[in-house]
């Protein structure tokens, strides 16, 4: 009998860039129905399980420093490190009129394990 491989708890942390903050309003929501098809291609990919999102959007104005804190998260178990990678690759081919997501974004994926708490 073989184990099913255990998903790997993935971590995808996504920050909005002083380029997007640099457009003029009318070019904004390009951007906005960009991230709208880049994250439901994450939900396409085959075998990811989106767990929870959070968006700092409310509490956080302006652009995100390098690192934490990011603009939103999305807490997914991901069946290997192949379907991570291809997540995180829709930042790079998302268009965005004749730019990519990209520009106006960018991701870190933190792969590890569940964290079981005991009883």
């Amino acid at each position: 009998m073989t184990d099913t491989p255990k998903p790997i708890r993935t971590l995808f942390c996504a920050a909005v860039t002083q380029n997007f903050f640099d457009l003029p309003a009318s070019e904004i929501g390009k951007v906005w129905a960009a991230t709208g098809e880049m994250l439901k291609g994450i939900r396409a990919i085959p075998g990811i399980n989106i767990l929870g999102t959070m968006d700092d959007d409310e509490t956080m104005v302006g652009t995100s420093p390098t690192g934490f804190p990011w603009t939103f998260y999305i807490l997914a178990d991901v069946p290997d490190r192949a379907a991570a990678v291809a997540a995180c690759n829709l930042f790079r081919t998302t268009p965005v009129g004749e730019h990519r997501l990209w520009k106006y974004m960018r991701v870190e994926a933190r792969l590890g394990r569940e964290l079981v708490i005991p009883e």
